[in-house]
């Protein structure tokens, strides 16, 4: 079954009327997933998002399905434990888009191959039966073999362990084309203005479709707000005088070539100078470096790196990497902000508690925040419950756990360009075969080519040059510089597919290449 997102349909499902079961406020992770759960159950279904899907923190991640090594550190197995199970099954559910990954905590102590190689045992037995393999220890010589490139000094062995890797947009198109397929109606740029109330309960929302200017009011059983970082200016809709909820943090992470890692191992570095832990990855053919842990005031789309956190991955790397990055070897940086929920007493963002918070207000609105993309299914299953208890909707039971994403395949062929699409790959190679020309690369430093941004187009929603170049494809973030070269072929296809002037390809083109030049350090 080809992907069919199609927002003509979906504007002409909003313009029809009718009252909605669930009508969910946010097209990342959270709220995806939610549109999924809430469709599969039944459940008339609408999803709006303001920008485009995963436009935010859920385009940002660190690329990992993970049960969270540091937590299990601080103690909190309960969310280990959780997330560890919500791994194994995120990886049976859409291997087109995720995959085991093998870890090296490169050791230069010996006492911390006993303390990291007991954690990571644990971190084994929470996992159950849904394990991705058993930790081990490894000799000097096993590490310098896995990780050619890290230093040597002092080294005296280190542990491997699996945890899983994936591409954060296009899992997020992944579940919203699985919601589709269930019957859920699914659009971005479709903005809520308001919510809507009788006799003090919700009772719907108001919306602008931001390409129009066309106003909407949508009636619905039940309204679910996850906007993620933005969740505050939904809830003040709901109730002006509400206290912020949130502690903003930023990660950033930064893009090198392949060749400062060169190894299909990532690197954990267990332990950093502010207590974090640090990863360097093999992704997509690059190498990435991340995070960092930054308060931050305010939300905003395009959060920006600070030179403080660019020098810290820098420094960092340079301790563990024998060819030690500079300024001039990064492609990209990207930077998400984490929408953690306030706590009492914490000192920083790094002790606030990474698990979700599910809240109901007093006249029904349903919040939910927190969380990361590895436990997005079961924060969804939970808040299905609470939205149908709310929209007094017929109990249905949760079907997620075991069904399989859209474009579903047993096996990812790794020397398939065109693998994440899955079962999709064909209708996409038949795309690529309709003009001369749109088999060849994008650029000659992105592993995309011209077709795809036709096919991105036409099924899967992408209404920008951004929305192509950033999460339709990753090429903002594998080089944003190549990126910005190859716009004016992107922004000239999607003219052609979206019935588009001149004007609007040289303002697409030019807006895109502002923002790929932030991009860069």
């Amino acid at each position: 079954m080809t992907t069919e997102l199609n927002r003509v349909a979906g504007l002409s499902a909003l313009a029809a009327g009718g009252v909605w079961d669930l009508v969910i406020i946010g097209g990342g992770a959270t709220g995806l997933g939610t549109a999924l759960d809430a469709a599969a159950r039944g459940y008339r279904t609408l999803l709006l998002e303001g920008h485009d899907f995963a436009k935010g923190t859920s385009s940002r991640a660190t690329k990992l399905v993970h049960g969270g090594v540091r937590y299990l550190a601080q103690g909190n197995l309960h969310l280990v434990r959780h997330a560890l199970h919500e791994r194994g099954r995120l990886l049976a559910n859409a291997p087109q888009v995720t995959r085991r990954q093998g870890f090296v905590v490169p050791c230069y102590r010996w006492w911390d191959m006993a303390f990291y190689g007991a954690g990571l045992f644990a971190y084994d037995l929470l996992a159950g039966r849904l394990g991705l393999g058993r930790s081990r220890l490894l000799s000097r010589a096993e590490v310098m073999r896995r990780l050619p490139t890290v230093k040597t000094d002092g080294l005296v062995g280190g542990i491997h362990y699996y945890d899983g890797q994936f591409d954060d947009s296009r899992l997020a198109i992944t579940i919203a084309a699985s919601a589709a397929d269930h019957g859920a109606t699914l659009l971005n740029y479709v903005r809520v203005t308001g919510l809507l109330k009788q006799d003090g309960r919700i009772a719907g929302v108001t919306a602008r479709d931001m390409e129009t200017g066309t106003d909407y009011s949508i009636q619905a059983k039940s309204v679910v707000n996850a906007a993620g970082i933005f969740m505050d200016e939904i809830r003040h809709m709901d109730r002006p005088d509400l206290a912020e909820g949130l502690s903003l943090s930023q990660g950033i992470h930064l893009v090198l070539d392949a060749g400062f890692l060169a190894s299909d191992d990532a690197i954990l570095i267990p332990k950093t100078a502010d207590g974090r832990v640090l990863f360097v990855l093999p992704w997509l053919g690059r190498t990435v470096i991340g995070t960092t842990d930054t308060p931050i005031d305010s939300a905003s789309l395009e959060p920006h790196a600070q030179e403080s956190e660019i020098a810290f991955l820098l420094d960092h790397a340079a301790h563990y990497l024998t060819r030690a990055p500079s300024r001039s070897d990064v492609l990209s940086v990207f930077t998400g902000i984490r929408p953690l929920v306030k706590v009492k007493g914490a000192s920083g963002t790094s002790a606030v508690p990474r698990d979700h918070v599910l809240m109901v207000s007093d006249s029904g609105l349903v919040t939910i925040t927190g969380g990361k993309w590895t436990t997005y299914r079961e924060m969804a299953e939970q808040t299905v419950d609470a939205a149908a208890r709310v929209g007094d909707l017929s109990p249905v039971p949760c079907p997620t756990a075991g069904l399989h994403l859209h474009g579903w395949v047993p096996y990812r062929d790794p020397t398939d360009p065109l693998a994440a699409y899955g079962a999709d790959a064909p209708a996409v190679r038949a795309v690529l075969a309709e003009q001369p020309g749109w088999d060849t690369p994008l650029h000659p430093n992105l592993p995309y080519v011209r077709g795809e941004a036709a096919y991105a187009a036409r099924h899967l929603m992408a209404r920008t040059v951004e929305d192509v170049l950033s999460r339709r494809t990753r090429s903002l973030l594998l080089d944003a510089m190549a990126a910005a070269e190859a716009a004016p072929v992107v922004a000239a296809i999607l003219g052609a597919e979206l019935g588009r002037d001149d004007i609007w390809i040289e303002r697409e083109v030019a807006s895109f290449r502002a923002l790929a030049s932030a991009s860069v350090v």
